[in-house]
Formats: structure tokens, C-alpha cells, sequence
């Protein structure tokens, strides 16, 4: 049995040259309106987040962290729809957007706070400063669910259809080729596509769930189970920024005039280890890491630059803003308290439990026998 194929959407080739595919055509003039600024915003962003995310992954091998996810080589994916979003729509992440955070306005030490374990949340989603981004979820596909449910809530209250560009409001879900076979995403889709939620699903196919290859759980491009729900759906170059921003603009937009859900598989590739508690050695061809590098968004998108004129001392200011970015991280970071070991037992149940009064109990007594040399 063959399958209907959904095009690629691709603005820039391999090497950083505007060669739209046929499918990108109606997608152009969203590019074209973008400035100069815009542009070298999408890579400052990139280039910034990267060096955060390295600081960051060394600082779990140092014993800061207790985990990291890294989200190196999903950078242009992410900054692409992040941008494309408005400041009233609702972002609903998983636990590797990193970029989509910092860009809506999310200080990055509120993730490290998350991930040294001396915060239950992060950062405060009801706080304006961070731009509507609601908690990391790292049980998953959990959040496509809220945000599914979210964007019924705005059908409900009439926010959105309304034909108000600047009030209309829209929401975007991020999960992973691995969450796309879990059963909330599904669930997820049918609720947003019975109700018209004007949900934008954003699947980064990064072509791995942990250890196990996407061909494994799919055997047609994951794209394709949208349609099965009645949703529009896109297929693009998940490692070029500029399509990632058009197409994720396009469908927000028509989710926000009231045209129910969209979803996009972005095509990319996650270069590091899923968590720094995973060893991709194991299961990964070196060969298949080396052809994905030749891909580098940010490469792709330097030489995009370049090619238009950008100066040397555009690239120079970006990689110093990154350098102080990084080391601005590390250096909060290391001023941060150690975790609290009671506080795990903090926000099990709503009111105090025996049960975890007893491991507590347990918990002080097992460190206490190691104290002075026991």
C-alpha cells in the first residue's frame, strides 16, 4: 500500500542559499517582509541558545545539575515558530525549549532552577515577564492535552474567530517524534479538532525517542496522522529557520481567525544525547551524526547571511553575546542553593501524609548515618 506524501517546505538549501522548494512558493511572501533585524535575530537567537545549552550540559557533568536535556540542532525549528507567535498566544512546552522560552521572555536560570532540583516548577506562568509560556512537562505529551484544553477554553470565550488580529488568541503545543505515539497526543487532536481549538501542533522530529529510531514507530512520515483528524497539516525543513517561521506563521494565523487546529512535522535532528543521562554511542551511527552536521541550522543560516552582506562584526557581536550569555549562566548558577532534600516530599499530596512523613523520617536517618565519618 503507498501513501499520499506531504511536500517538504525548505527556504534555504544545505549550504545557506535561497532556493525555496516548490512547496515554500506560497510561504514567500511572509520571508520577504521580514527586515534585516528580524533576520539576524532569528540568528543571535540561535547562536546565543546554543552556547547557553552547552554551558549548561557541562554544568551537569559538573555536578551542578542533576539532568539537561540538550536541544542542540533543533535550534532553527524552535526560534522559527517562536517568532511567529504572537504575544497573546499560550505556549505549551515539553522540556527541550530551551530558545522558545528565553525568546517569549523566560529568564534561562528558571530552567537550571528546574533542573538542579531546587525548584518544583521553574518560573511563574501567570507572571507577565514570561510571556505565557506555561511549566516544562516531562512526562509526555501530557501538554498537548492543557493545551488542548486551553484552546477550547478560548473557543469557549470567544477569543479567538473574532477576526481581531491583535486580540485573537492561539496556542502551540511542542512534543517530540518519541510523544507522538503516546495516546494524550491523540486524544489531544481529537478534542482540538471537535471543539475547533485553535491549537498549532509543533512535532520536532528529531528521529529519535531516546534509543529508538522514528522508522520503528511509524512507517509513513509522522505528518500524516494529523490529516487523520481532520487537520491541516505541514511538513518542513525542521533545520531551516526561515521556513519553520513562515509556516508556523501561516497556521497561526489561521488557527487564530478561527479555523480550528494546525500541525507541523518539523524534520530535524537532535545531535546531543537526548538527556545527559543517555549515551547516543550506543545506538547511533557516527556516520549518521557526521551527515546531520552538514545540516547545522546555524551554519545554514550564517551563510544565508553572508550571502546578503552581512559584516564580519555582526558575527563577532553575536558569538561575544553568546560567550557572556553562557558564563553569565554559570556564574548564577553556582550561586544557586543545594537542593533540599525534604522539599521532594514537599507536593505529593495536597495535605501532610504519614506515608511521607515516614520517608522523610527515613530519608534524615539514612544521611545522618554517614555524618562524621560513620
Amino acid at each position: 500500500m503507498t501513501f499520499p506524501e506531504t511536500p517538504l517546505v525548505r527556504v534555504l538549501d544545505a549550504d545557506g542559499r535561497f532556493l525555496p522548494s516548490e512547496a515554500a512558493e506560497q510561504y514567500l511572501p511572509l520571508i520577504s517582509a521580514l527586515s534585516d533585524a528580524e533576520l539576524e535575530q532569528f540568528y543571535r537567537d540561535m547562536v546565543v541558545i546554543r552556547a547557553i545549552d552547552t554551558q549548561a550540559t557541562n554544568l551537569q557533568r559538573q555536578g551542578q545539575l542533576a539532568l539537561w536535556p540538550p536541544s542542540r540542532g533543533q535550534e532553527a525549528a524552535q526560534v522559527g515558530s517562536a517568532h511567529a507567535s504572537r504575544p497573546q498566544d499560550t505556549i505549551f512546552p515539553s522540556y527541550r525549549e530551551h530558545v522558545v522560552t528565553r525568546i517569549r521572555g523566560v529568564d534561562p536560570l528558571d530552567i537550571i532552577r528546574l533542573m538542579r532540583g531546587v525548584s518544583h516548577g521553574g518560573w511563574d506562568p501567570t507572571d507577565p515577564k514570561n510571556g505565557n509560556v506555561r511549566l516544562y512537562t516531562l512526562v509526555l505529551a501530557s501538554q498537548t492535552l492543557h493545551a488542548a484544553g486551553y484552546g477550547m477554553g478560548l473557543v469557549f470565550d470567544g477569543k479567538c474567530g473574532t477576526g481581531d488580529p491583535e486580540r485573537d488568541e492561539a496556542v502551540v503545543t511542542y512534543y517530540g517524534d518519541g510523544s507522538s505515539s503516546q495516546g494524550d497526543v491523540h486524544e489531544a487532536m481529537v478534542f482540538a479538532a471537535s471543539y475547533g481549538a485553535p491549537v498549532l501542533f509543533f512535532l520536532q522530529n528529531n528521529h529519535w525517542a531516546i534509543s529508538v529510531p522514528v522508522e520503528t514507530q511509524s512507517k509513513v512520515p509522522l505528518v500524516g496522522r494529523a490529516a487523520g483528524y481532520g487537520i491541516p497539516a505541514a511538513r518542513v525543513d525542521g533545520n531551516d529557520v526561515l521556513a519553520s517561521y513562515a509556516v508556523s506563521r501561516s497556521l497561526l494565523d489561521e488557527a487564530r481567525a478561527g479555523g480550528g487546529p494546525r500541525a507541523i512535522e518539523a524534520v530535524t535532528y537532535r545531535m546531543g544525547a537526548h538527556t545527559t543521562s543517555d549515551d547516543p554511542t550506543k545506538y547511533r551511527a557516527s556516520a549518521e551524526e557526521q551527515e546531520w552536521a552538514q545540516r547545522d541550522p546555524i551554519a545554514r543560516m550564517r551563510a544565508f547571511l553572508q550571502g546578503r552582506g552581512a559584516s564580519d562584526a555582526l558575527f563577532a557581536e553575536v558569538d561575544a553575546e553568546a560567550a557572556d550569555a553562557a558564563e553569565d549562566l554559570r556564574a548564577r548558577t553556582v550561586a544557586l542553593p543545594s537542593p533540599n532534600p525534604d522539599s521532594m516530599f514537599a507536593h505529593v499530596y495536597s495535605e501532610q501524609h504519614p506515608l511521607m512523613d515516614e520517608q522523610r523520617e527515613w530519608l534524615r536517618n539514612y544521611e545522618a548515618s554517614f555524618e562524621g565519618g560513620a
